[in-house]
């Protein structure tokens, strides 16, 4: 068995990662053909798909407006022998339907809070306003690249 296959996380893996990681960097492609990185509050929806939101106007919406390929990264480790990560790469669907940016705002805040119900009508009124002014974003994965250091049991 290859190194790259010992350190590789099950699909299983990958979701619970996932779901203790607040934040992924999102990586667009600007103009002059540079990755643009940064990093974004996310959820999974229940098909796999990352879902994340940002203002219509920011440069990651148009770079996504004239490339959508991408690449997510969350990671964690402070030492070597407990790197973890999770790279997924894929297309950015763009959606500006302000009731499915609502919806996506709830996803995040939810997950990031746990305090927040997605049925509850006035905390969506409330979001109603920042919502107009974003688009949300939904990349399916393509094709997915993980690393868990740990399981090299400190052997390298």
């Amino acid at each position: 068995m290859s190194r790259r296959d010992q350190i590789r996380m099950s699909d299983d893996e990958v979701k619970a990662f996932l779901d203790g990681s607040q934040t992924i960097i999102i990586n667009s492609i600007g103009k002059d053909g540079v990755p643009h990185p940064m990093p974004m509050w996310f959820a999974v929806d229940d098909d796999g798909a990352v879902l994340m939101t940002t203002f219509a106007r920011s440069q990651k919406i148009k770079n996504l407006e004239r490339d959508p390929r991408v690449s997510l990264l969350a990671e964690d480790g402070t030492e070597y022998a407990k790197l973890r990560g999770v790279v997924i790469y894929g297309e950015a669907e763009l959606v500006p339907d302000t009731e499915k940016v609502i919806d996506t705002l709830m996803k995040v805040a939810s997950r990031n809070t746990g305090d927040m119900d997605p049925t509850n009508e006035a905390v969506r009124a409330g979001m109603r306003k920042t919502a107009e002014k974003r688009v949300a974003i939904r990349v399916r994965p393509e094709r997915i690249v993980s690393w868990d250091h740990a399981k090299l049991g400190g052997v390298y």
